[in-house]
């Protein structure tokens, strides 16, 4: 065994006897990121074309970022929300100004933020639909993925994410994503308070709803006086092209939920955004996070946000989107039935025999300098950090398609 594969080999018996065995990742054991490109501790190379699962939308490691990141650091990262803080009213202010929003309550992971999202729409059905307490429910899609906690899961149609974690939370009404009669059915109950949906459902392989239905749904929601939430998680802060996906159909949720690329992939926040009638209905002590909306925070998503419009990200991943959504078609592989996505945010579907043809498509692409990662088996992500070069996405395209190979 030469030294460079026993160092991979060292940290990979580290995790299996010491870590959780919750993920199935890719053998590879990275160390270090700039831009689009990651390092393993052998020394090898990669394109990055999860990014995180869209957290690292502006790349690894961006100067403005860590600057931003280290600078606070050594003035203060925490006081919990006992005390004001020199940056919140700052971070709020901004935020609030660049999506249109009254108010945003800050949390750290996405699923913290569902969670605060699903918290305030009941809320906002007791105060101010009257709806009976108790009797509230929210409309969700199949095959969605909003996160892993025990109120997500209970809505979850993945037998992966609910499996014997029961029993599970009432008051969620499941219906067909992209399906519209569906929705105005649902919508008929006058204790449907929401209508939590993904602009695109990313682990489900990269669905993209129909032109207008997003559009129709807002209105949909509007007629039957709903709250229309719309996580952006994955597919907000420039992913798909837009700085949110919504904007696609110019859709204005009543609540956005981000997270993800808020941070640029250096620390976990996300964050809420409503307007007062529906964020002031939760009052002192009734929510809130140790961590949420911390100074380190605070500093570190406004340099992120700020680093999307100053690069014109958004523009940047509409345009080598449809280009690389183009080349990947031009390919003409047997083995790819289908190219989909918006912006950089795409999947291709693998068609072959072998159920496992995804996992060694995503291997051999990894022994090629590219990192990619299946979901539901027969779809992989591709999804580059946004500050990707044209020139760089052609060499993307020449490792896929020479490692589509290893399919023959």
């Amino acid at each position: 065994m030469t030294q460079a594969t026993y160092r991979s080999s060292y940290y990979l018996e580290l995790e299996e006897k010491y870590g959780a065995h919750n993920y199935h990742p890719l053998p590879v054991v990275l160390e270090r990121g700039l831009g689009v490109h990651l390092w393993d501790v052998e020394g090898a190379e990669y394109y990055d074309f999860l990014s995180g699962y869209s957290a690292v939308n502006q790349g690894h490691c961006h100067p403005k970022i860590i600057e931003a990141l280290t600078n606070q650091a050594q003035r203060l990262t925490l006081t919990s929300r006992a005390f004001h803080s020199s940056l919140l009213g700052e971070f709020s202010q901004y935020i609030t100004a660049l999506f249109g929003y009254n108010k945003v309550l800050p949390m750290n992971s996405g699923a913290e933020a569902v969670e605060t999202a699903l918290k305030l729409c009941r809320r906002w059905a007791y105060r101010v639909k009257g709806i009976a307490e108790g009797s509230a429910k929210i409309i969700v899609c199949s095959n969605n993925f909003h996160g892993r906690t025990s109120t997500i899961i209970s809505f979850s149609t993945d037998p992966s994410s609910y499996k014997q974690f029961g029993p599970f939370m009432p008051g969620f009404v499941q219906i067909p994503y992209n399906d519209l009669a569906a929705l105005a059915t649902a919508l008929r109950d006058p204790d449907v308070a929401g209508f939590l949906v993904e602009p695109i459902q990313g682990e489900a392989g990269v669905v993209v709803p129909d032109d207008g239905y997003l559009a129709t749904a807002r209105q949909l929601c509007t007629d039957a006086n709903v709250l229309l939430i719309a996580d952006e998680i994955q597919t907000g802060l420039c992913r798909t092209g837009k700085m949110l996906a919504c904007d696609h159909e110019d859709v204005r949720p009543d609540v956005v939920i981000l997270g993800k690329a808020l941070s640029g992939g250096v620390m976990p926040i996300s964050a809420v955004l409503a307007d007062d009638p529906i964020m002031l209905t939760i009052g002192p002590g009734e929510h809130g996070s140790t961590f949420g909306g911390n100074p380190l925070a605070c500093a570190v998503a406004m340099a992120s946000l700020q680093v999307l419009v100053d690069e014109d990200l958004a523009v940047q991943s509409e345009v080598l989107g449809d280009y690389f959504r183009k080349k990947l078609e031009d390919l003409q592989s047997p083995f790819i039935s289908e190219v989909r996505g918006k912006g950089l945010l795409n999947a291709i579907k693998i068609d072959h025999p072998d159920k496992d043809a995804a996992w060694k498509l995503c291997l051999r692409m990894k022994e090629n300098g590219l990192l990619a990662k299946p979901t539901h088996s027969d779809k992989i992500r591709l999804a580059p950090p946004l500050v990707i070069t044209k020139e760089q996405l052609d060499d993307a395209i020449k490792i896929i398609n020479k490692s589509l190979e290893v399919l023959k």
